[in-house]
């Protein structure tokens, strides 16, 4: 069974062509203050995710249609396999706002679980005597399409119940692939992610010293506005001394009456 190659390159949004759902990795508070977390990546819009889903489903509705109820600790294997690299998924997704470490870990565990899981199905078939399906089998392409056009559970709902357990089982493993693509590439951009902007330490690091700067260009602004202003003042108390009125630099408001007073007097005086 070969991988889902067009649809899985950018392992990005549902619907979304380019959309890699963890473009766009940083955020702004409303006061322009830099924040260290990752904006939130909404797994839901993940394909491989929303394929991991359909693989659940897929794969509780086949134990209880095919395989022993008691005494086969292989229905339990499959169900926690397809449950794990699904909820694995869930879990990184959103560990990854303050730890990358964290968020590569589960997202191996989630790949290994399904790719347990994938293993299972094809011992399966092996097991009754069924063919997993290839390039050429005839049937193989047409559900190769599907599962790749196709990543939500609504999709494949309505065919469950009319397929039989060897299209189950090659459908699943089909989505198996599909998702184990998606999650490659999405763990190799994660990891090239960490090596070029760092974890949450080097983040905060890196924000604190920002911040620092900023301030440091503020109180510098603030100075140089400041010595314009005194340098003003300056030129408007020699101003006033032509006219005998001494500047003053308290209270603004006291300033300005004893200058209009001068004004006033100074023109009294030339009358």
């Amino acid at each position: 069974m070969t991988n889902d190659n067009n649809n899985n390159n950018t392992s990005g949004t549902s619907g979304q062509s380019g959309n890699h759902g963890y473009s766009g990795n940083y955020r702004h508070y409303a006061d322009g203050t830099a924040s260290t977390l990752r904006k939130p990546v909404v797994y839901t819009e993940l394909r491989f995710y929303q394929r991991s889903d359909v693989l659940y489903q897929l794969t509780c509705v086949f134990c209880k249609r095919y395989l022993p109820k008691y005494g086969d600790r292989t229905v339990d294997q499959m169900v926690q396999a397809a449950r794990c690299s699904k909820q694995n998924i869930v879990e990184g997704s959103s560990n990854g706002q303050t730890s990358t470490e964290s968020e590569l870990k589960l997202l191996g565990i989630a790949r290994g679980s399904n790719q347990e899981l994938l293993e299972d199905y094809l011992d399966y078939l092996k097991r009754h005597g069924m063919k997993e399906w290839h390039g050429t089998n005839p049937r193989f392409e047409p559900l190769h399409t599907f599962c790749r056009s196709h990543s939500l559970y609504k999709d494949y709902a309505g065919l469950l119940d009319k397929m039989d357990d060897e299209e189950l089982a090659n459908m699943a493993i089909c989505l198996c692939h599909q998702v184990d693509a998606g999650l490659t590439r999405y763990i190799e951009h994660k990891d090239r992610e960490f090596t070029t902007e760092g974890g949450i330490r080097e983040r905060m690091t890196a924000a604190r010293l920002g911040q620092r700067e900023t301030q440091r260009q503020t109180i510098e602004r603030q100075a140089s506005e400041i010595s314009v202003l005194r340098a003003e003042i300056a030129r408007l108390n020699a101003i006033l001394s032509q006219y005998g009125i001494s500047g003053q630099s308290g209270n603004p408001g006291t300033s300005g009456q004893s200058v209009i007073s001068g004004l006033s007097e100074s023109s009294k005086e030339k009358r």
